[in-house]
């Protein structure tokens, strides 16, 4: 039995199972790969694309949460029922106010109204539908490939192909520990497609860690019920709200305040961060409201929840993250690993490398595959050509990505001074490259 597997798993299998998944299904891969990437920086390049989102000189402090659930409901006085109100990632960021359900796009699988309010003036600067801007259709096509609940399905599965895949190509590169040293040297001399090929099981290979990680999450988040019975906890999915309570208390003429509820609720958790405010809706809905302690991963979607009757005023229930048990921690942890927002800066930007790497892949596999059909003729790495082209088209990105900074530098700043202190680092060793590369070209001119 155990010779015939053996005589069945050939190495020459392993390789059309590789190579078969990628010509199936390496196109969707890729394309989830590119759209989770650009997704790591999503608000950022919300802000970027619409700067009447960013506050340019936040002065004073923010006006009441009853202010500005006032200044939205006047804004869409049509729209009854339970609105979720997010605060300010930065000093320089405006409030949400989430509708759920709008009616215009009741019937998609998320699609709620975005209200964007400035926190110091409390006016309503936009209204926008989910899936109707650039980043939400982006992270929409990642999430489901625009396909509703199968979509959602669809790319769970993927993740499972795609650790299969990963999984093939690693046996397929491994050379053993004596060949190791060798599997790792770059054959430019051997034709552009002996490089690339080269430069697939290196990508690869070091690729390979995040991408497992980002293919198990992504699957563990597409089939919540499956996480929720490995590791046994419930309720813990993304966006879960815990929970569904309702007002004990008897209306009268003076309900709580959204302002009075967020102090009301600050009592069990004095150093935590004010994220959500969710609205009571009808006589018996009730204020639910989201903390973030420090300990918490979450930075969006914390787990720290506080409901309180808004006829009473009173606590109803508590739910605090630092009472979890392992299980329910790793569940509540899965969405801000997969975003990467749980790694800090340097996380989120190897994540996005990790997406960018599997566009790469698959284009790169994909030229190998289509010379030895014919299709493409190989050529020799001409470096001396390649060499002007670089030098010309890093004379151009260091002319754009001045006119860039001249522009964006200010706004960039108010939000990340980290992103802003290593491009200034990179256009320093930018400019060096290029010192060296004009220097050495006129030597070559000389001779």
């Amino acid at each position: 039995m155990k010779n015939s597997a053996q005589r069945i798993l050939t190495r020459a299998t392993w390789i059309k199972i590789h190579l078969y998944l990628a010509l199936s299904i390496g196109l969707f891969l890729a394309l989830l790969g590119l759209t989770g990437s650009i997704s790591v920086y999503r608000e950022e390049l919300d802000e970027l694309l619409n700067p009447q989102l960013v506050i340019d000189n936040p002065q004073g402090h923010y006006q009441s949460l009853d202010r500005m659930m006032v200044a939205v409901r006047e804004a869409h006085p049509e729209r009854h029922g339970s609105w979720t109100l997010e605060m300010p990632r930065t000093p320089y960021s405006m409030a949400t106010a989430w509708y759920d359900k709008p009616r215009e796009t009741f019937f998609e699988l998320y699609a709620p109204l975005m209200v964007s309010v400035n926190p110091y003036t409390a006016d309503v600067v936009a209204s926008r539908f989910w899936g109707q801007t650039l980043t939400t259709w982006l992270l929409d096509l990642h999430t489901q490939l625009h396909w509703g609940r199968f979509g959602w399905k669809m790319v769970g599965f993927l993740g499972v192909l795609l650790m299969v895949s990963i999984s093939t190509g690693l046996y397929l590169w491994w050379p053993g520990v004596k060949g190791l040293w060798k599997a790792l040297i770059l054959h430019h001399k051997n034709g552009m497609i002996r490089l690339l090929f080269d430069l697939h099981r290196f990508v690869g290979l070091f690729s390979a860690l995040a991408l497992l990680v980002l293919a198990l999450s992504g699957f563990l988040l597409s089939y919540p019920v499956i996480m929720e019975t490995l590791v046994g906890a419930s309720g813990m999915q993304h966006g879960e709200t815990g929970r569904t309570l309702t007002s004990t208390a008897v209306p009268n003429n003076h309900p709580t305040g959204l302002a009075a509820a967020a102090f009301v609720a600050q009592a069990p958790f004095p150093k935590a961060q004010l994220r959500r405010v969710t609205t009571p809706a009808g006589n018996t809905g009730i204020y639910r409201i989201n903390f973030r302690q420090g300990f918490e991963i979450n930075q969006r979607h914390p787990y720290t929840t506080v409901w309180v009757d808004r006829w009473s005023g009173q606590i109803k229930e508590v739910r605090n993250p630092a009472n979890f048990s392992k299980s329910e921690r790793f569940a509540s942890g899965l969405w801000p690993l997969h975003t990467g927002e749980a790694l800090g800066a340097t996380g989120r930007f190897a994540w996005f490398a990790a997406g960018q790497s599997l566009f790469f892949l698959y284009v790169s596999g994909l030229m190998r595959w289509l010379n030895q059909r014919g299709v493409v003729k190989d050529r020799e790495v001409n470096f001396a050509g390649l060499q002007l082209v670089c030098l010309r088209a890093l004379k151009q990105a260091y002319s754009l990505s001045l006119q860039l900074i001249s522009f964006t530098r200010r706004k960039l700043k108010q939000h990340a001074p980290y992103i802003i202190r290593q491009y200034w680092t990179l256009i320093f060793w930018l400019r060096r490259v290029i010192f060296v590369m004009l220097k050495r070209q006129k030597r070559i001119g000389k001779n």
